[in-house]
């Protein structure tokens, strides 16, 4: 059980003593045997784990702390030791071990995460590596400040249906979105379907990632990709058919040229528009709608650039739509410089995206 010159024989009696201060003194008395001579073997060093866990369970959180801090981060723990102080009910004596200790298994985290609070899922969030089963029960059973956490850490590892589930929360939640958004291993097309509920920094940012996107990964997320759609995009125009028989006339006459949406647009045609926006962009009507009711000109820019349309004429859309705006010109002269930085092929891999919320609400 010990080595030769191992001074835990006299420690283990020492330890029956009762007096709290005298306890403390051979907590640290332990400690210190044990961290100052190497090559403890096993069964010694688990005879340490029992008699530390015996000796500090009685002594206050502080005490209990301080002995975490010490064997947390240590890799030749006493594992039944680090166990125990993992599953302390008090976070400040838990979170040094939960965050750091190299001898938790994820058995010993997932008992952890399923029965404590806030303060011992998000020690548990911000450790090297999270695996996915741990992650599941983080994202089911955290709250927003634990899933920021966990969305901070690169080396957190969420499965596909967590990392959906993160996105449906983050998506109500504007403290969540930035952490969302540059979470490098976040899927692309969830990515994309975070574009519509963050602010425009964010929403470049998004078609930044687009634009460098691997092709191959671009595909694969198109062709995997599901799309979770938030909102319910409502009942078409009463005028929708007759509007898209005439615009489908337009466009089989080689008519539906650009300065004819400008005039739709100008003349009030709402319908019209949109459609016609929509058939030149490839893109579906609701898609379209929300963007122009919500006067979303740094989507809509998105929208002009892959229907290959120039710059005059986005930012005659741009004027037309924020005709009772103070200061229409000075905001569409900025949207039209985002424009002109905006590349087609970021376009149109953006809209490809766009395109999944179309089939899955058709699905």
């Amino acid at each position: 059980m010990s080595t030769p010159d191992s001074r835990l024989p006299d420690l283990i009696s020492l330890a029956r003593e009762s007096s709290s201060e005298r306890r403390r003194a051979v907590l640290r008395e332990l400690t210190e045997s044990f961290f100052g001579a190497s090559g403890h073997g096993e069964v010694e060093t688990e005879a340490y784990g029992v008699i530390l866990a015996e000796v500090a369970q009685d002594m206050e959180a502080a005490v209990r702390a301080e002995l975490a801090e010490r064997f947390g981060p240590a890799p030749h723990a006493p594992r039944g030791l680090v166990r125990t102080l993992a599953d302390d009910p008090e976070a400040a004596v838990a979170t040094a071990v939960l965050r750091a200790s190299p001898l938790l298994t994820d058995e010993d985290l997932l008992r952890v995460v399923r029965k404590h609070g806030q303060d011992h899922l998000r020690a548990v969030s911000s450790r090297p590596q999270v695996s996915e089963a741990v992650s599941d029960v983080i994202v089911a059973r955290g709250d927003d400040e634990t899933l920021g956490t966990l969305l901070r850490n690169d080396g957190a590892r969420l499965s596909r249906e967590a990392s959906e589930a993160a996105v449906e929360r983050a998506k109500l939640n504007p403290a969540l979105h930035e952490v969302t958004v540059n979470r490098a291993s976040l899927p692309p097309d969830l990515l994309n379907d975070m574009y519509f509920v963050v602010e425009t920094r964010l929403r470049q940012s998004i078609l930044e990632q687009n634009a460098a996107m691997d092709p191959a990964l671009l595909e694969s997320a198109l062709r995997h990709g599901r799309a979770q759609v938030a909102t319910q995009d409502g009942v078409l125009p009463e005028d929708y058919a007759e509007t898209l028989a005439r615009v489908e006339q337009l466009q089989a006459a080689n008519q539906l040229t650009p300065s004819v949406l400008a005039g739709f647009l100008r003349n009030n045609s709402k319908t019209a528009f949109l459609i016609a926006l929509a058939q030149l962009a490839d893109l579906d009507f609701h898609t379209a709608r929300h963007i122009v009711e919500r006067r979303e000109l740094d989507a809509l820019a998105v929208v002009c650039r892959a229907a290959d349309l120039d710059r005059a004429l986005f930012l005659t859309y741009a004027l037309v739509l924020l005709n009772d705006d103070g200061d229409a010109m000075g905001k569409a002269k900025s949207y039209a410089e985002m424009y002109a930085a905006l590349g087609r092929d970021t376009a149109l891999r953006t809209i490809r995206f766009w395109r999944l919320r179309r089939e899955a609400v058709a699905a």
